[in-house]
């Protein structure tokens, strides 16, 4: 487990903006409620709570990772409009102690969804 710090920043702060994901025309989740999650250099990622996503439409999938920062992921699959998005949302249901903010939210790969602030 390593610590963010000055050579690997992690900040969580609450986007005032809401957040809808879709897959098609189908809203998955959507969320005033969504976190953002920045660390380092990567782009800055929205993290949303589970009870703002439809998770019907998720199926658990056998894909796990690890971040030596964050914790050990666990991924989602999303099942709609006839079609599945293998591995399109990870969550860390157990993250370390820095980042315990997350636990309950869901976040989104922008390549397999579409990821839109609305007014």
């Amino acid at each position: 487990m390593k610590l963010p710090g000055p050579d690997h920043p992690i900040t969580i702060t609450a986007n005032p903006r809401r957040v809808r994901v879709s897959a098609g025309n189908v809203v998955i989740a959507e969320s005033s409620d969504a976190l953002s999650l920045k660390e380092a250099s990567y782009p800055a990622v929205n993290y949303l709570p589970r009870k703002d996503a439809n998770m019907a439409l998720l199926k658990r999938s056998e894909r796990t990772t690890h971040c030596p920062y964050k914790g050990d992921a666990s991924y989602f699959s999303i099942v709609a409009d006839g079609k599945t998005i293998a591995d399109a949302i990870w969550t860390y249901e157990n993250p370390f102690p820095a980042m315990t903010e997350i636990s309950g939210h869901l976040a989104f790969y922008p390549d397999k969804v579409k990821i839109e602030e609305v007014v």
